[in-house]
């Protein structure tokens, strides 16, 4: 294998863990967060319903995506653009 070939897939699988981190991080951050207090809010009034953290969680999940959406996306099509731009010079 070429050099250049070695070092594009290095950059590309470094790249793409790091905006895997960077997109899915936010929303299950939150999530976790709305996850724990509605766990101590059950512990505290003794209420064992089991679906009680699915609405809460499902919520901020799509709050957080909408509000962060169009900056997730213009990384993700950043990501995507260096991918179409940089692998067809390893053609050459």
């Amino acid at each position: 294998m070429d050099q250049r070939a070695i070092e594009f897939i290095l950059r590309i699988t470094s790249e793409g863990l790091l905006m895997i981190v960077v997109v899915c991080g936010p929303p299950i951050l939150l999530s976790m967060i709305v996850g724990l207090s509605v766990s101590l809010f059950q512990a505290v009034t003794q209420i064992q319903e089991a679906t009680l953290t699915f609405v809460p969680k499902m919520l901020i999940i799509f709050a957080t995506l909408a509000a962060l959406g169009p900056w997730l996306g213009a990384a993700l099509l950043r990501f995507t653009a260096m991918c179409f731009t940089e692998f067809p010079k390893l053609l050459y």
